[in-house]
């Protein structure tokens, strides 16, 4: 073999050989998961310890198992605004990498389509990757020393003192709506509580009433049932319908609506509360990391394990919207501009309109 070949013999081994190693590499790099070795961020429009910090706290282990590269994920409460402080970080401050995540509960989608003041967010710019409840039943309770055992006792009382969260929270528009629905007498609406703050305040005597979730009640504090320290007068079913075998005795409260826009009203809300507790992405997340968190929250969703996890963690049973379900439910919502101002009024910190 001459010289000249020896030569080519050993460049072209050389040169396979430097080949097939940078081929393999990158390959081995493509193949390795993106949210390996990282960190997600779930920011919670909510103070720690309520129900929403509970429903998320089932959701994180199994999330965390379905994303390829199981990262680390840690959780960040934000409260203020019925969720407006952390949906507008979410929106306009957080990088949009698909490593921070906004959990927030339905006041996320009432605020936007109400116009309240300080939304700094377009409802339908954000990416959605599901709920993980959306079915739900909410209550209307009296601590029992006042003797309201009726609804006739209840309408009758003047000066209710009704506790709740912030200013435009999901049980704050609860209360506002039993009590001018079911017309009570110049009820007197004293927000600013977290959730297990607000309990407190019930059986102190700071307040006299709240709305609450059925679920939660029997979940946190059924020994208000046994010992009798509340009574429940009312019932809102979502979806309309639906009965709760614990208190399917009690009345409806659109059985109250005495027009067509009151019962509008109650249509419009239950469609917001389907909403459930959305998860969100800021706009612009690559949508291959869009792809790769939504597929694991369906997963997620979908694991007989995570449905004994919330149930044990929230004490109700999860009914999931799933990505797509959500996208579409959000691009349909009801927007009619004389009804959003109606519920404007009754969602804010103003008076209860006249009916």
């Amino acid at each position: 073999m001459s010289l000249k070949k020896s030569k080519f013999k050993i460049f072209f081994r050389v040169f396979l050989g430097l080949s097939l190693t940078c081929f393999f590499s990158t390959n081995v790099f493509a193949q390795t998961p993106f949210y390996q070795g990282k960190t997600i961020t779930i920011i919670q429009g909510r103070e720690p310890g309520a129900l929403g910090d509970n429903r998320v706290r089932a959701v994180i282990p199994f999330l965390r198992r379905y994303i390829p590269g199981n990262p680390t994920i840690v959780g960040e409460f934000m409260p203020g605004g019925g969720g407006r402080k952390a949906t507008n970080h979410i929106y306009g401050v957080a990088r949009p990498d698909g490593l921070t995540i906004g959990s927030v509960g339905a006041g996320l989608v009432a605020n936007a389509i109400l116009g309240e003041p300080g939304v700094q967010y377009n409802l339908d710019k954000l990416i959605y990757l599901g709920s993980p409840n959306s079915a739900t039943h909410y209550l209307f309770l009296s601590k029992k020393e006042l003797g309201l055992d009726t609804l006739e006792k209840l309408r009758g009382y003047s000066a209710l003192r009704v506790g709740a969260q912030t200013v435009g929270h999901d049980i704050y528009i609860n209360a506002r709506l039993f009590t001018w629905i079911l017309g009570l007498r110049e009820p007197r609406f004293i927000p600013g509580y977290s959730g297990t703050e607000l309990d407190l305040a019930l059986m102190q005597g700071e307040v006299d009433a709240r709305a609450q979730t059925a679920a939660w009640l029997l979940h946190r504090n059924p020994h208000w049932l046994e010992k009798e320290l509340v009574n429940s007068h009312a019932i809102i079913e979502i979806p309309k319908g639906e009965k709760h075998p614990r208190f399917a005795h009690l009345p409806e409260l659109e059985s109250f609506a005495k027009s067509d826009k009151e019962r509008q009203i109650m249509a419009m809300f239950r469609a917001f509360r389907l909403a459930g507790s959305p998860y969100v992405l800021p706009p612009g997340t690559p949508r291959e990391r869009t792809e790769v968190l939504q597929e694991a929250m369906r997963m997620t969703f979908k694991d007989p394990g995570f449905y004994s996890e919330f149930k044990k963690l929230t004490g109700d049973v999860p009914t999931p919207l799933m990505p797509e379900t959500m996208e579409k439910y959000i691009r349909e919502l009801p927007r009619s501009p004389e009804i959003v101002a109606l519920f404007h009024k009754i969602a804010g910190a103003g008076p209860l309109p006249v009916r």
